[in-house]
């Protein structure tokens, strides 16, 4: 009895900080300096069953909690990955009350972090109500659609829905009719030289409440091009060489989605960290969202999808492209180093598929629908 006294007294008598510095559990917060930008962060690291977890808040940005995929602490290093979007490391100060570290997303950037306390916590956002759908039966058209030419100075190109609007910047004619049509850029034949050269920035409002499905963006984009461009077509057979994707020997090794299966999916690229290389991250999709993701933005020729597949999936797949593959992301300078150059790069596209997701990408020959250009006008006025 005396021994077990000796040792609770011991323990009672520990210093504090000593043991606060083993405990990374809480709120931190620090600003990052993003550019001209300064951005509040907050992490906040949780355990659970025996496993560290954490979810990062840029409060100022209004965006919901991202969720980190790995959490480790090895001494005082602590390491933090966010999918595909970045990551952060740091060193735990010796009293337990400081993180020092950078946040990595494509540059690193200095971000040191402290614990929160009731009195110092910066407030972390309510998440957004879930959107209102659109209903499966609407067949919307954009009631007021802008179309202005592309700042020339500004790299890349997106596609997104912002509430119930939908926006693009820095799209061709051709990116537009891919998208509407579901198609690779070589399935668009017969129109003039400027429909894929001449950018445009698309801001479009539904005539229909609430937010759109794929599929009704696809024909309000049908719809726009048609009167915005005076766009007329024909369809023809023709048999081309294409990517397919299908299930590889391992098997799938991807994890099927647990959002809301009638939410959009959200597909984008980004660094894919200290090794170089691009992140394909993938939130809410099916593989054939993917394949026209790919055959979109980054492939030389159509992708088809014949894993036989339909649910929707999440992950993060890192590969390094190839000069012509970079080409596609519009994003300008250097091409990156090829794979094979590199010993820390992700591997290729082909590669990363089969180890990374258990899938298989083999080029083949399928007849595929041809857009053959009629008519074709530049935009009317707004």
């Amino acid at each position: 009895m005396k021994k077990l006294m000796l040792w609770m007294i011991a323990f009672a008598t520990w210093p504090g900080s000593a043991l606060q510095a083993q405990n990374v559990t809480g709120n931190w917060q620090g600003t990052l300096e993003a550019g001209p930008q300064k951005l509040r962060i907050v992490v906040k690291i949780s355990l659970e069953d025996d496993k560290l977890k954490a979810t990062l808040y840029s409060i100022d940005q209004q965006a919901p909690g991202m969720p980190a995929s790995t959490v480790t602490k090895d001494g005082s290093t602590i390491k933090i990955a966010i999918g595909g979007l970045g990551s952060y490391e740091g060193k735990l100060s010796g009293d337990g009350n400081a993180i020092l570290g950078t946040w990595t997303q494509g540059a690193a950037m200095p971000l040191n972090l402290v614990r929160a306390t009731p009195a110092t916590a910066w407030t972390i956002p309510e998440p957004p109500p879930p959107p209102v759908r659109m209903a499966a039966n609407a067949d919307p058209a954009f009631e007021v659609a802008t179309i202005k030419p592309s700042d020339p100075a500004r790299p890349g190109k997106l596609f997104t829905v912002r509430g119930q609007d939908v926006l693009t910047v820095n799209t061709t004619l051709n990116d537009l009719i891919t998208v509407a049509y579901g198609v690779h850029a070589r399935q668009i034949t017969g129109g003039p030289s400027w429909l894929d050269s001449d950018k445009y920035d698309v801001t479009g409002r539904p005539d229909v409440p609430g937010q759109p499905s794929v599929a009704q963006i696809k024909i309000m984009l049908q719809k726009l091009v048609a009167d915005r461009f005076q766009l007329k077509f024909h369809r023809e057979k023709k048999e081309l060489s294409v990517y397919a994707i299908g299930v590889a020997k391992s098997g799938v090794k991807i994890s099927k989605s647990q959002a809301d299966p009638n939410g959009l999916p959200s597909l984008f690229f980004g660094g894919a960290g200290p090794g170089g290389g691009m992140s394909f991250n993938v939130r809410n999709a099916t593989l054939a969202e993917v394949a026209n993701t790919l055959q979109g933005i980054v492939l030389d020729r159509p992708m088809v999808d014949q894993t036989g597949l339909a649910e929707k999936y999440d992950f993060t797949l890192k590969f390094t492209p190839d000069a012509g593959q970079m080409a596609g992301f519009g994003l300008g300078g250097p091409s990156p180093a090829p794979a094979a150059d590199n010993p820390d790069a992700p591997p290729d596209l082909f590669a990363a598929f089969q180890q990374q997701l258990g899938l298989k990408i083999e080029t083949t020959k399928a007849p595929v629908d041809v857009l053959v250009i009629d008519k074709v006008e530049k935009p009317s006025a707004n």
